[in-house]
């Protein structure tokens, strides 16, 4: 007979707290959308401390909601509450996270990926039991309108200003005139930042959603920038060769299924002296120094999205969101690479400057 383990009621009750911490923070992410949606926090913010009836008033919503959901965010540390005048506040700080959408730190858009997963639960468990692939096209809407607002703004304060600074004579080339090329560029966002900050280069964004590059098509004539920004459907591996100077993976060579025949193809159509820039999530090389929030988010994503995308691309080489450099430098190695260097990095991302 099997000895009944003895359990730590210490443990116990710290695990089931933390467990519990991890329940709150999904109820937490319903609140920051309805928030957002309902321009909640913008009403608050800069107004110093209101009245849950100024609030609603101010965002148009019924008063007794809004009061439950101040009560909610208070608990959570997402407003501040003032006892004496039963009023809340919405900080500088917090509005930069809940309120401004130019913030490099603006939050609510990426609760709608969690979401998708939810609703995709159906699809995990197939593929969970059966081995099989699922694209990122066969996702609910959410994830993909929900990584492209998350990673805009990340894109936005870093890649000019820091990224491409960060790579040894690029931003020469660029305000010179080159091709560039954008694989995997989703709504393009990334694409258009380069495109406007590099007036004299063109600029060719490649994906294989179709509905991610309907998005983009919108935003670059929003922005202007249709005459010198195109995009097309291909995939990673066969993208017209344009003899690129630059040549930008953005969060997307992990998301592969043959990461090492798009680094093949990058070789081919990378003009001579050409650089690849390839972003991907930050991590170290072994799971035992992965054991933290910031990983526990991108394993978790890479589960049910990237590695489940990888395979339905046939799975040849399943990288998963937390790769780490070696597995990285590896691709680039048997691609034919010589060079490759880790320009910068933040406390999300890995910076790497490629060249053959």
């Amino acid at each position: 007979m099997l000895d009944t383990p003895k359990i730590d009621q210490a443990k116990l009750e710290a695990f089931a707290t933390r467990a519990i911490g991890d329940l709150t923070a999904g109820y937490t992410g319903v609140m920051v959308s309805l928030g957002s949606k309902l321009g909640l926090y913008k009403a608050m913010a800069g107004a110093g401390p209101l009245s849950a009836k100024e609030i609603a008033a101010r965002a148009d919503c019924a008063d007794r909601y809004v009061t439950e959901w101040l009560n909610a965010q208070a608990a959570g540390g997402y407003v501040a509450y003032h006892a004496l005048s039963n009023t809340y506040e919405l900080l500088p700080e917090q509005a930069m996270v809940l309120a401004d959408e130019d913030s490099p730190v603006y939050v609510p858009h990426a609760w709608n990926v969690p979401a998708s997963m939810w609703f995709d639960e159906a699809k995990s468990l197939e593929a969970f039991r059966t081995g099989k692939g699922v694209a990122w096209g066969e996702h609910d809407k959410r994830l993909s309108c929900g990584s492209a607002a998350f990673f805009r703004n990340g894109y936005r304060a870093a890649l000019v200003p820091q990224w491409l600074p960060a790579l040894d004579g690029v931003v020469e080339r660029l305000e010179a005139g080159i091709a560039v090329a954008d694989v995997g560029c989703g709504y393009g966002h990334s694409t258009l930042l380069m495109a406007k900050a590099f007036p004299n280069s063109r600029f060719h964004g490649f994906d294989t959603h179709p509905g991610s590059l309907d998005e983009a098509r919108r935003n670059s004539e929003a922005a202007g920038l249709s005459d010198r920004v195109e995009y097309g459907l291909a995939r990673a591996d066969d993208y017209a060769d344009g003899q690129y100077g630059l040549i930008c993976f953005f969060d997307i060579l992990h998301d592969l299924g043959d990461p090492v025949a798009a680094a093949r193809h990058a070789a081919k159509t990378l003009a001579p002296g050409g650089t690849v820039l390839l972003v991907e999530p930050f991590a170290h090389d072994h799971v035992k120094d992965n054991l933290s929030p910031v990983a526990q988010l991108y394993y978790s994503a890479s589960t049910v999205i990237c590695t489940a995308h990888a395979i339905s691309e046939g799975g040849h080489m399943v990288l998963g969101a937390q790769a780490g450099q070696a597995r990285l430098a590896e691709v680039f190695r048997k691609a034919g690479f010589t060079h490759f260097r880790r320009a910068t990095e933040t406390a999300f991302n890995f910076i790497f400057e490629v060249r053959r």
